[in-house]
Parts: structure tokens; sequence; C-alpha cells
């Protein structure tokens, strides 16, 4: 019997020039080199200067650990013999998207003719995580109930402070950039998954879309597989940043299940409700303050995201995450826990956008050592 809660990760990096730190149009040569490595499990983005690998079906948080280290590793090694380096951010602290070339590819021509500069100015990186569920009926109960914790996953995740070489005062800009495009952000409630169903059949009837995956929503049930996909987060600055919140989304999908067969639930919220949190979220990440609606209350995120870790503790050890879920412990007690905090510690303490791409270059590759990327005055 094939395990349950499976995990599967699709990665998305920025593409730099080792030694500036500057965003290079290279991914056609990136896969030439990879798809012979990875097969269909490395793919283009809307702009050449971005690359995304994916894993197989993981069935437990360990076999997902091997697969992205793995995959990452080899991933270096062909950008070293091409001079490059990755940056794991949500976006580039001075990549302007206008010096970006778009992908050759039909689907991404498509994409530009129809989105125009919404489409062109999509220099940016996310992380998205898909957790088995047993069956497609299951998919909208779970996903209602799950959209209230969009808001504590894009705080964890958040790693996107800087934007066109400017320092924004938002801790996720690129969640800022992503909610220009339609369907996408919070989903509706829908009554059943039935009726999510139909409302896909209807933008595809009507030449609204051409599949489902063109429902960028923060979270979606996979139109081809029995999976959640979240999709809110900003693309982790390490490996077990990744990992960490892999494992919280797959432990709230294992306790909402649990409840269901045992017709439980937790509380729906609105989607305005929703957004202020999101909105928290994005503009101070872990440091806001947002809403407990259901209990008329104020609490930090990191009151609000221990509580979420003490809501999943029994299925904790049934899922094998204790590393994982003792990680976020220990980030949300850290002050400079998220990435976009460690970028804009090193910020205030140089005052240089270019020291950051530095260190995220380090960061995200720590063989590279510092010394050999070169200061780039703008």
């Amino acid at each position: 019997m094939s395990p349950r809660f499976t995990l599967g990760v699709e990665e998305e990096f920025q593409l730099v020039e080792k030694n500036t730190g500057q965003l290079v149009s290279h991914v056609h040569t990136i896969l030439d080199k990879g798809i012979p490595v990875f097969g269909e499990l490395i793919k283009a983005e809307m702009l050449q200067s971005m690359v995304e690998t994916i894993t197989g079906v993981c069935a437990d948080i360990h076999a997902l650990r091997q697969d992205l280290a793995m995959r990452q590793q080899k991933l270096a090694q062909i950008l070293e013999g091409e001079g490059l380096a990755l940056i794991n951010a949500g976006t580039h602290p001075s990549g302007h998207w206008r010096d970006q070339r778009r992908t050759i590819n039909p689907r991404y021509e498509e994409l530009e003719e129809e989105f125009q500069d919404v489409g062109r100015s999509i220099l940016i990186c996310g992380l998205h995580v898909h957790v088995g569920i047993d069956a497609h009926e299951l998919a909208v109960p779970l996903m209602n109930q799950l959209r209230a914790w969009i808001p504590h996953l894009l705080a964890l995740s958040s790693n996107s402070p800087f934007w066109v070489d400017r320092y924004t005062g938002i801790k996720s800009y690129r969640s800022i950039v992503w909610r220009r495009f339609p369907r996408s952000g919070i989903p509706n409630i829908f009554s059943s998954t039935m009726e999510f169903d139909c409302y896909v059949s209807d933008l595809m009837r009507n030449g609204c879309i051409d599949n489902a995956k063109k429902i960028w929503w923060d979270i979606r049930p996979h139109p081809f597989f029995d999976t959640i996909e979240f999709r809110i987060c900003d693309m982790p600055g390490t490996l077990e940043d990744t990992m960490a919140i892999a494992a919280l989304c797959q432990a709230l999908v294992c306790k909402l299940t649990w409840l269901y067969e045992h017709n439980m639930h937790t509380i729906v919220l609105p989607n305005n409700y929703i957004e202020e949190n999101k909105w928290k979220a994005a503009r101070y990440g872990l440091d806001a303050v947002i809403v407990d609606f259901p209990q008329n209350r104020r609490l930090t995120m990191r009151e609000s995201l221990h509580e979420t870790l003490d809501f999943v503790e029994d299925v904790v050890d049934q899922l094998g995450i204790r590393r994982e879920i003792n990680y976020l412990r220990a980030l949300l007690d850290d002050p400079h826990g998220t990435g976009a905090d460690r970028q804009i510690a090193v910020y205030n303490e140089t005052q240089s956008i270019q020291a950051v791409t530095r260190y995220l270059i380090q960061r995200s590759m720590p063989h590279v050592s510092p010394d050999s990327i070169v200061s780039t005055s703008q």
C-alpha cells in the first residue's frame, strides 16, 4: 500500500554570474546540460534567469531530504561548469525585470501576449509543496480549512525584502508582485470538490483557461494528482528552511485529515479575514501581529505559529518530522530567523545591497568563497 501524505517539492532558483551576483539569462544552456541528469524534473520559468527543479514523489520527510539535497548538489555542479551560481530567495536584491529575456517557449510567448508587463515583471521565485491526499474528493474540504494558515506559511518563508535595487520595507515583496496575476491569491470557499470541479469546467468551456494549472491560487487541489499544493511560499534561503516548511504543510494536512475522518473540522474563515493576516505576514514576516478571528484576539505571528505547532504535535512522530518541527520552534525564537530577516540584518550592518547579494550566493552555495564575489557599483 502506498504511504499516506507523500511529499513533493518544486523549487525556483535565480541564475547569477558567480563572480558578480548579477542575473544571467542562461536557462537554455542549463537545460541542455540538466535534462540528461534530471529528465523532465528540471524546467524553465517565464524568464531565462530562473530555473526550476522538481522532486519525485517522496514517501516521507527523510526521502524528501535526500532527494532535495541530491538535486541541489547536481544542479550546483552543472552551474559550476558555466561560471554560474544559484540564489535562493523570492527576489533578486538588485536585478531589474526589464533586463531579463523571456524563455523561448510557446507557452511563455502566449502568457506574455496575454499579461504584457504583468507577465514580463515576474522576476520572482517560489517554493511549491505538494502533500498527497487519499482521494480528490478530500481536496476542497481540506483546502477550505488550510487557507487559514496561508499567512503563517508566508511569514515563515518570507525571503524577498529587496526589489529592483531597493529595500522595500516589506518582508515578502514577491507576494506583492505575484498578486497582480488573475486567479491568484486566496481561493474562495467551495461547498464541495464537485463545486470546484464545475468552476474549473466553466472556465475551460468558456475559453478563460485551457487547463486547471492556470488557476494560480496560494493553495489549490492539484489538477492532475491527488495532492494539495501549497503555493504561497517565497523560495527559502536554505535546505533546512525548505524541509521545515514542507514538514509543517504535511503535518497540517495529516491533522485535518484525521479530524475529517472523525467528523470534525476547524473553522473555515472568510477570505477578507485571511487577507488581513496575509498582508501583515507579507509586511512584517514573523514580527507581525495578527488576529485570531474565531477567538477575537490579537497575538504575534510567533505566538500563533507556536500554537499551530502545538495543534499538529500529535502527528509529528507519526510522520517522522520531529527534527523539522524542532527546527521551526528554534527559528521562531530567533530574531533573525527567516530569510528576509537575515537579508535585512546584512543590509543594516553594511548599507550595501551588493553585500546582500554576496551573502545570498554564499548562503545558497556554501562552497563559493565570499572573496570571489566582486563588488559591482550601482
